[in-house]
């Protein structure tokens, strides 16, 4: 497996606009998930507004903290396979389900290993932050997450209720 995380650029519009497009479909038909909430934020098909508001800078009122997003590019094949979003910081609702990282595969390319790898890799940009202890957090359905976050070193602290699911808090020691 030959990939990498990279900030999004001109350079991978059309990388962007096949994995969203897919993924996108998948959604509307199967209904699954939409981590990292991130990257559906904006419309992509306006890139230049996108990739300007990609990454959150500040504290903003709304709630949303100082943020990274960055695409798993798999160099073999030139393709994006997946998305993380790094939370610089925690608030409350964070902290309670939302966590550091947000991480998502596109369909076509799950159950293949990249969300374990992805996650490596992301956690090596929170040690850059310098982000020591950091919280990963998925829905307890969500099998394939929880196994992701487990082989990277995450503990289980506890379950919370939200919104009629339970989600799953991990923390990993850097």
């Amino acid at each position: 497996m030959n990939i990498t995380l990279v900030k999004l650029t001109r350079d991978y519009k059309e990388q962007l606009f096949d994995m969203l497009t897919e993924w996108r479909e998948d959604i509307m038909e199967n209904h699954t998930d939409m981590s990292p909430w991130k990257i559906w934020a904006n419309d992509f098909h306006d890139f230049d507004h996108y990739m300007e508001n990609l990454d959150t800078r500040e504290e903003m009122e709304n709630g949303w903290v100082p943020d990274t997003t960055l695409f798993c590019l798999d160099r073999d094949r030139n393709i994006f396979v997946g998305a993380v979003n790094i939370r610089h910081n925690l608030n409350d609702d964070l902290l309670k389900t939302g966590g550091h990282i947000g991480d998502g595969i596109r369909p076509s390319e799950r159950r293949k290993g990249y969300a374990t790898a992805m996650i490596a890799l992301a956690l090596e940009e929170c040690k850059k932050l310098g982000i020591s202890k950091v919280l990963i957090c998925c829905d307890k359905d969500n099998v394939g997450s929880a196994k992701s976050i487990i082989r990277n070193g995450g503990v289980l602290e506890n379950e919370v209720e939200e919104d009629g699911s339970i989600v799953q808090r991990y923390w990993i020691q850097i």
